[in-house]
């Protein structure tokens, strides 16, 4: 009887979980509605549907070269659901990457989001670290044509290693992957985290710490 009630007991739960959770799409598209004043649980809230138009499904000129002319050597063109409201709810999104020779992506993480970059041009070296303790370095460096996967929210970087340009195309597993970039959290938080902190964790003097943090 014991292990009856216990069979059912977690049978229970996991309907439970079915109906408290549907991957499913309930309706054609929710095309977002930046306008209104529903508060957001999670994503954007839905413009009716009648109004939907081809407009909340397109974005042009992926084709253009990004501007790479920063300190980084990068542009980075965003496809997201702040570019294409209709794909609010639908979780995917795209994303194009201008490398100057030798620019950089700097060290990142997606954290609502697993990477998949192809290379359209150049060469591009890529790499992920594991999660600790290992802190495995995975890396590789790409050739046009070229595939390449950062599982969610893994730090991760990309760098043109050619000296001609490159463009890499990349898709995501969400409407609104996020970003962290790992230097502007840690140096450039507002308000700074503390020196102190900072240099025992780097295992720096404070003054290297100072330094860093003025250029964020």
């Amino acid at each position: 009887m014991a292990n009856q009630i216990l069979v059912l007991t977690v049978l229970a739960m996991a309907c439970t979980q079915v109906i408290a959770f549907e991957p499913s799409p309930l309706q054609d598209f929710c095309v977002a509605d930046t306008t209104s004043s529903v508060p957001r649980v999670n994503g954007l809230p839905c413009l009716d549907s009648k109004l939907a138009q081809a407009e909340h499904f397109f974005f042009g000129g992926l084709h253009i070269a990004g501007n790479t002319s920063n300190p980084l050597g990068v542009k980075i063109t965003p496809v997201n659901v702040a570019q294409i409201p209709g794909l609010n709810t639908l979780g995917i999104s795209l994303a194009r990457i201008d490398y100057a020779p030798w620019g950089v992506t700097p060290p990142h993480t997606h954290p609502r989001a697993t990477e998949i970059l192809t290379v359209l041009e150049g060469s591009v070296a890529v790499g992920f670290v594991t999660s600790n303790p290992d802190n495995k370095l995975i890396s590789k460096v790409l050739n046009k044509g070229d595939v390449f996967v950062f599982p969610i929210g893994l730090v991760h970087y990309q760098q043109n290693v050619g000296n001609g340009t490159a463009v890499s195309l990349s898709s995501l597993s969400s409407q609104n992957p996020g970003v962290i970039t790992i230097a502007n959290s840690v140096f450039g938080a507002n308000p700074s985290i503390s020196d102190d902190v900072l240099a025992k964790a780097f295992q720096v003097d404070k003054s290297i710490i100072s330094d860093l943090q003025a250029k964020f």
